[in-house]
């Protein structure tokens, strides 16, 4: 299944997408500017590896939804993530708010 919204945090406007796939589940909230993801996403891959990509992204662990998404604390940032003030900690939705 593959649900996709957008959802307002403050009067801003980010998307998400939750896809079922087998055994895990791929969850997404970003905007044009960045985005936070469950673990299923490589923070060392995009910091080494596409660092010259400037990717704004954050991962939390052990979410099953976009709501815990929201509210989970981020356990890993982008190098760029952290140049907008995004820290190792942050609830997702405050570090969404630093992207707009």
């Amino acid at each position: 299944m593959i649900d996709l919204k957008a959802i307002d945090i403050e009067g801003h406007i980010f998307f998400s997408a939750l896809f079922e796939l087998p055994k895990t589940t791929l969850i997404y909230v970003g905007n044009n500017k960045g985005y936070i993801m469950c673990s299923t996403l490589d923070i060392g891959q995009l910091n080494e590896k596409l660092e010259d990509s400037n990717v704004i992204a954050g991962i939390a662990v052990e979410v099953k939804t976009v709501d815990q998404l929201l509210e989970a604390s981020l356990e890993a940032i982008t190098y760029e993530a952290e140049e907008l003030g995004i820290k190792k900690g942050m609830i997702g939705r405050e570090a969404l708010l630093k992207m707009v």
